[in-house]
């Protein structure tokens, strides 16, 4: 009798790799309200980038004869202020100025106050000093600041931005202690610490790229409050002067004008109104999207 050959293992299939996360910007993408905020805002940030290029007209020309023309004047389809200067090129250019702050103000008082906050959470001889401070600070508003600062250097875009870049400062401190307190209470750290590592490089390398997600979701929501801040600023008459074109001034200059023609105040007053629900919006779903216990 011929012995029977055991046939052969059958080869066990490759397990399937589990499927890929999508990243956070897919996270943004597959939401349809975060989708549509993203376009926009990338639309905005073209628009005043591109300004020079898609202004029907120049920066300085004005026709008298077309003073407060109608949208949908001929040659002018979102008619024309009171010097007769075309509305979509000084919206463009408002809109180039309004962001240009904004993204300045967030900069300069993110900047510092990060570093305040990296410098509470980890040297604990000077937390209550820097804290106390950051608290001092949050009493006084941004306007306050606007109308110190104007008063003392005159008005101009350099105080506005300077105000709202010391307003931006102990908002920006207290986001950044709380979250790299929390993330120096984790057993990693500490085995950094006892590795010999410097303090620098513990905040560079373990704690500061740990914090980046909620500087990012902080930064995105205070740009649309800075914008509608530095707006209300320039309103006031604190901030660009004429004849720069800055969408808070352009609707302060068109509410002499309610009555006749409105539209020079409205028209710079929405895009006032969508820029900060844009980025307040993007700034709701990028938090969303960074949060590790919404990922899927």
């Amino acid at each position: 009798m011929s012995a029977t050959t055991a046939a052969p293992a059958p080869a066990k299939e490759a397990e399937a790799a589990p499927p890929r996360r999508p990243g956070t910007l897919g996270r943004l993408l597959r939401e349809p309200v975060a989708a549509v905020a993203l376009l926009l805002a990338v639309l905005l940030v073209g628009a005043a980038l591109l300004a020079p290029v898609l202004s029907p007209t120049d920066f300085f020309d004005n026709d008298l004869g077309s003073a407060m023309a109608v949208p949908g004047s001929p040659g002018l389809p979102l008619g024309a202020d009171a010097q007769g200067r075309d509305m979509i090129t000084r919206t463009l250019y408002g809109l180039r100025l309004t962001l240009g702050m904004g993204l300045a103000a967030v900069l300069l008082g993110g900047g510092i106050g990060a570093l305040v906050g990296f410098a509470a959470a980890f040297y604990r001889r000077v937390d209550g000093l820097l804290m106390r401070l950051m608290d001092v600070m949050l009493s006084f508003p941004a306007i306050l600041f606007g109308l110190a600062l104007a008063a003392i250097f005159g008005p101009g875009i350099p105080a506005v931005v300077l105000a709202l870049s010391v307003a931006t400062v102990p908002l920006m401190a207290r986001i950044v202690r709380g979250s790299a307190l929390a993330i120096m209470a984790l057993d990693y750290i500490e085995a950094a610490r006892a590795t010999g590592m410097s303090d620098r490089r513990i905040i560079l390398r373990h704690v500061a790229p740990n914090c980046l997600s909620p500087i990012f979701v902080f930064a995105t929501l205070r740009f649309g409050q800075v914008i509608l801040l530095g707006s209300a600023l320039s309103f006031l008459g604190l901030g660009a002067q004429p004849p720069t074109a800055e969408l808070g001034a352009m609707a302060a200059e068109g509410r002499n004008f309610l009555f006749f023609a409105p539209h020079i105040a409205i028209i710079p007053s929405v895009v006032i109104f969508l820029t900060v629900l844009v980025f307040n919006l993007l700034g709701d779903a990028l938090r969303d999207a960074l949060d590790p216990k919404l990922r899927v």
